[in-house]
This record gives structure tokens, C-alpha cells and sequence, in this order.
């Protein structure tokens, strides 16, 4: 079967870039994959990169950036994304179907966003923790944990009302892990036209043999008008997510929340630590080779952050228009902001608004709130708002060069800047 077509500026399918944004969009990507190429092969053999301060000294190895058309196109290759250089190939010349670049990203200042003035919001590193999300692949050196278990899955929920029937999900929350996943969940549950189960249901990555109606039954019941919803924010780097979500329903709307991806690496690696208190440190996980400064993009605390190579995944099966992305750090400043963005991408009258937040000092979010009573905030669970453990500065400077392009270009195809590179050098 012929592989789907590419989408264009606009989300749709076919349509074509002006030439000079088009080739601008390829040989970004090009610069993107031959930085991470670099990476995954280690410095060894005798055709590795051999990094200068940019990074790419020296050529490559021959064949190594050669590939056919299809090296982002569809599924990826045996080996995509799982760690061997070959499953990142492809030039500039190999790469007619990138997807267009869309136009300028645009800046939304704190007035123009809905849901009024961020000003009382304070600004902090922190973002909303979410649920430890299982991921598959060979690409992961250690297995990620999850906190659901097919007994909470297979729990009646008690906030479920005993009306309605049970629908598959019209909306996902798809990722990312640990940048705000939860939050975003919690906010949007407040809503009366929204049901979301709460425990992350691993379906399209973990459990799809077990069939739709499983799925189906996982859902909370719901009445004509209002949306069923889940997050599993392992989804969005999964490779065979996309295309098992379209076969269930190629309108489903895709919510992903994405965050400064250096500070999101942290996050993870914090929540591991958390757990398994003896695991090597953040700086010699992030490195193949300190000396050389060769970044371990095997690590999945790493490479979940680069977004522009998952996200071209997505774009096989979904336009633009059906995939919204929400700002992690944004929905910490300006949470009525964001929430409104998501409600309006979900065709939902905008109820949940600045009145159901408070903001946590103490622990650097936004809480909850009934603005109908006077009852207590309701904050994220001990586990969300961890404290940083204190990293290398070098090391932070090496990751927010390795991610950089990767940056570039995901501000690229979604249309929007997220001004990560602007927030790192007001620190």
C-alpha cells in the first residue's frame, strides 16, 4: 500500500511550500538529522563525526547521510528512532516530502492571550509533573515505569455516573512525559462536557491486542454532546500510535503539551531518581562521551525531547489543524490562557477560566478550585513539583546546543515559536 502523503503548510495533505521556505524546512531537518546521527553513532569508527564546538567537524561516513526519499516518510525503517544511525538517513535530496514550511511562528504576548493577564502568575522552572508513562522500543536503555495496572484499568471509577454509555475517545492527550500532562487532564475534567478516565490506558502502545471494545470499556460513560477524553503521553513517541489512532478514527482530535526540552530531561530524570535512588548521575547518563560532548540521544530522558523528529511521525497520518500544542510553561504562568486555547481547539464554550485557579507557592504550580464554594484548592499529588536536583552548567549549556535545531525546526512546522531559547538567556 502506498505510503500516506506528505501534509503541507496548512496541515493538509500534498499541498506545497513556496521553494525558498521548502528548501529552508529540508535543510534544517538535514542539519537535525546529521546532529543526532552524531550523536546515536558515538564517535567510533572510522567514519564518525568527530564533533568540533558546532558539533558536525569533519564528514560523515560514506552512505551515512545517503537514503532513499523515504527516510521520514510513513513508518519508520526498521531501526528509526531505536538507536542505529541508519534509521536516520536521508539528505536534503531524499527528503521531497518534508512537510512545508508553515508561516513565520508567531509570539503571543501575556494581553493577547485569552483568559487575561498572566502578571499575577509567578514564573518558575517547574511545570506540572504527570503520571510515569510506560514506552516501548529498543531505544530506551532502562524501562520507564508507569503508575496505572491493569487492575485500576479494569476499576469502576467512582466519579462515573451510572447514566449515559460508554464511547471511545473523540480527543488524546498524547504527550509529552513530564510537561504537564496531568495538569492539563485535571483542568479540562473540570469541564461538564468533558469525562476523561483518569488512569492513562497504554491502549495504542501497550494494550492494543486486547481489541477496541477493551478500549471502549476503559471509558467513563458519557450523554449526546459531551467528549470522551484519555492522556498516555507515551503515544507521542511511539511509532506505531499514529497510524493505530487513525484506523480508530481519523477525526480524533490530539492534544501535546511540550516544554523547554533540556528542563523536561531533568523532570524525567528527577522522577527516576525519585525512585531508584541509585542510578548514575544526570550528567553521565546525557553523554556517549563527556570529553567529546557527545550527547546520548539513546537515553529516553533525552530523546523524548526531540519533538520535531516525533512529531513528523504524526504528520503521516494527521493534519496540523487536528493536533494542538499546548506550552508546559505557559500553562503554569497563564493556565486560564492555555485552558482556553483548549477548550475553543475542542469546540467547548469556555467555562473552565481564571476563577478555577490558584497558584501554589509552595510547590510552583497552579491548584484547582471550585469558584462556586469555598473549599480548599485541589492540588497535584506530592509526586508533581519535585525539587531539581543541582545540574552542571556545562552540561545544560551542551544539551540546549544538541536541541537547538531540533528546536528550529519543530518551530517550523508547528507555526509557533515557543521562546525556549529566549527563556534560557534571560537565566
Amino acid at each position: 500500500m502506498a505510503p500516506p502523503a506528505q501534509p503541507g503548510a496548512q496541515g493538509g495533505r500534498g499541498s506545497k511550500g513556496p521553494p525558498a521556505r521548502k528548501l529552508l524546512c529540508m535543510c534544517s531537518l538535514s542539519l537535525c538529522l546529521t546532529y543526532l546521527c552524531y550523536s546515536l553513532m558515538g564517535g567510533t569508527g572510522p567514519g564518525a563525526l568527530r564533533g568540533s564546538p558546532a558539533g558536525l567537524r569533519g564528514s560523515p561516513a560514506p552512505g551515512a547521510l545517503r537514503g532513499s526519499p523515504a527516510g521520514l516518510r510513513g513508518s519508520p525503517a526498521p531501526g528509526a528512532l531505536r538507536g542505529s544511525p541508519a534509521g536516520l538517513r536521508g539528505s536534503p535530496a531524499g527528503l521531497p516530502g518534508s512537510p512545508a514550511t508553515p508561516a513565520p511562528p508567531t509570539r503571543a504576548s501575556n494581553a493577547s492571550r485569552p483568559g487575561g493577564s498572566a502578571a499575577a502568575w509567578l514564573r518558575t522552572a517547574l511545570a506540572p509533573g504527570e503520571v510515569i508513562a510506560a514506552q516501548s522500543g529498543a531505544f530506551e536503555r532502562d524501562p520507564q515505569e508507569s503508575s496505572t495496572t491493569d487492575e485500576e484499568l479494569s476499576r469502576p471509577g467512582s466519579t462515573t455516573p451510572d447514566y449515559g454509555e460508554k464511547r471511545l475517545p473523540q480527543a488524546l492527550i498524547i504527550g509529552v512525559k513530564k510537561g504537564g500532562t496531568r495538569a492539563l487532564l485535571e483542568a479540562i475534567r473540570a469541564h461538564p462536557d468533558v469525562r476523561a478516565v483518569g488512569v492513562e490506558p497504554h491502549f495504542f502502545d501497550r494494550n492494543y491486542e486486547k481489541g477496541l471494545e477493551w478500549y471502549r470499556n476503559v471509558m467513563p460513560k458519557t450523554l449526546d454532546g459531551q467528549i470522551t477524553m484519555e492522556k498516555t503521553p507515551s503515544y507521542f513517541v511511539t511509532n506505531e500510535a499514529p497510524k493505530r489512532i487513525h484506523s480508530m478514527a481519523k477525526d480524533t482530535k490530539l492534544i501535546v503539551v511540550v516544554r523547554n526540552p533540556v528542563t523536561r530531561a531533568i523532570s524525567d530524570y528527577t522522577q527516576t531518581l525519585s525512585k531508584k535512588p541509585e542510578i548514575p548521575t544526570f550528567e553521565v547518563l546525557a553523554f556517549k562521551n563527556r570529553t567529546l560532548g557527545l550527547i546520548d540521544a539513546s537515553w529516553s530522558a533525552i530523546r523524548i525531547g526531540i519533538y520535531a523528529l516525533h512529531l513528523e511521525n504524526w504528520l503521516q497520518y494527521f493534519p496540523l489543524s487536528q493536533i494542538l500544542f499546548v506550552s508546559g510553561e505557559r500553562l503554569i504562568i497563564d493556565p486560564a490562557g492555555e485552558m482556553a486555547k483548549v477548550q475553543d481547539f475542542l469546540g467547548l464554550k469556555r467555562i473552565v477560566t481564571e476563577k478555577h485557579f490558584y497558584f501554589n507557592k509552595t510547590k510552583g504550580f497552579p491548584c484547582l478550585k471550585k469558584p462556586e464554594d469555598s473549599s480548599a484548592p485541589r492540588c497535584l499529588g506530592k509526586s508533581k513539583g519535585r525539587t531539581h536536583p543541582k545540574i552542571d552548567p556545562d552540561v545544560i549549556h551542551r544539551l540546549r546546543k544538541f536541541y537547538k535545531p531540533f528546536n528550529v525546526m519543530f518551530y517550523q512546522m508547528t507555526g509557533q515559536d515557543f521562546q525556549w531559547e529566549q527563556e534560557e538567556s534571560d537565566k
